[in-house]
């Protein structure tokens, strides 16, 4: 099941991902957070992580930085303020401070 999610998922990126404007709110792309999920956690929790990942997107959102996580989770990861100040700074423009 891992091998026929990446090949759609190569696929996606391949064919039918260049027929539209880049418009992704996030880093990484959703494609490309499917296929990192699919590989770290499996077909299933993997899809389900980048569809709710897909469902994230959207117009209200502020997007940015929101790697895959190392457990399972379909919520987005922490506000910048408590990421390492460091991919804050790279990803978000200004320095956060850890919250202590």
């Amino acid at each position: 099941m891992n091998w026929l999610l990446t090949k759609l998922i190569i696929g996606y990126q391949r064919f039918i991902s260049p027929l539209f404007p880049p418009s992704c709110r996030y880093y990484p792309t959703c494609s490309n957070y499917m296929l990192i999920a699919v590989k770290k956690h499996g077909g299933v929790a993997g899809f389900i992580m980048g569809m709710a990942r897909i469902l994230r997107c959207n117009p209200f959102v502020r997007g940015g930085y929101d790697p895959v996580p190392d457990y399972f989770t379909v919520r987005r990861n922490p506000h910048p303020s408590d990421m390492d100040p460091i991919v804050a700074a790279v990803f978000y423009g200004e320095h956060h401070d850890k919250k202590g």
